[in-house]
């Protein structure tokens, strides 16, 4: 049975910069950006071309950040995609290797993040489950300090985007992706956690954590992009929406009390 033709439309590096600067995107400015490489089409040059055309658009004044969180160094008890035996738990908590911002591979958030994280230059949070990785002259302003018990609060890069005025781009992923949302939760006293982890020294650790959940994120963000200046378009075949992290933040500290209660 034949090969079946890739379906497009047909993006490139230079057609994906000049979509993104219609819709907004600024050189100078600081850009976390949640994407999926899939919903844009046929990329020629897959994700080292859209970072490259990230970092086109942005300029040598810009900065690149994008989520590298490594979510599966965790409580072997919790996984369910795949769930594995309970005989095993133990083992996987003893052997499983600790967070190395150096090695440890971003998983759950796409190809594109991945790709920046290996970036020549790329810097990395220190949170072993919710680090951020970043490219440009503020990169190391918005990474250094995540610190150890605090995974998008105030002690994050999510508040440092928050302060130096930084934007979002969605690049064809949906506001179920937007972390700016949990930096709310933070501030509305949420329900707290025990979280496990492998310890930096080797063993296992459990520090206590605030509960975060993208439950219901999808509804926020509609009632966002309803209420609040967010600008939408297209790069290649996937939707693109543009705001501020202050402005989502602010919204959702507002939004969640009043419909999603914890």
């Amino acid at each position: 049975m034949p090969t079946p033709p890739p379906t497009g439309p047909l993006v490139t590096r230079g057609s994906l910069a000049a979509e993104l600067r219609a819709l907004g995107v600024e050189a100078g400015e600081i850009l976390l950006v949640h994407s999926s490489l899939r919903s844009l089409g046929w990329v020629s040059g897959g994700p080292v071309a859209v970072v490259r055309a990230l970092l086109d658009v942005l300029g040598p004044d810009g900065t690149l950040v994008v989520p590298t969180q490594s979510a599966d160094l965790s409580d072997p008890a919790l996984w369910s995609r795949p769930p594995v035996p309970e005989q095993w738990w133990e083992t996987i908590r003893a052997t499983l290797p600790a967070y190395d911002p150096r090695i440890t591979p971003a998983r759950g958030v796409g190809v594109i993040p991945e790709t920046v994280r290996t970036w020549p230059g790329a810097l990395r949070s220190a949170h072993p489950h919710t680090s951020f990785a970043a490219l440009g002259p503020r990169a190391a302003q918005i990474t250094d300090g995540h610190a150890p018990d605090c995974r998008l609060g105030e002690r994050s890069p999510l508040a440092r985007l928050e302060q130096l005025g930084a934007r979002v781009l969605l690049l064809g992923a949906g506001y179920d992706s937007c972390t700016s949302f949990h930096l709310a939760e933070y501030r509305i006293d949420g329900p707290l956690t025990e979280v496990g982890r492998p310890a930096p020294g080797g063993g296992w650790e459990v520090v206590t954590e605030v509960s975060i959940s993208f439950d219901r994120f999808d509804e926020l963000g509609h009632d966002f992009e309803r209420d609040r200046p967010v600008a939408r378009g297209r790069a290649g075949a996937a939707d693109v929406r543009l705001f501020t992290v202050a402005d989502a933040v602010a919204y959702a500290e507002r939004w969640l009390p009043l419909h999603r209660p914890r």
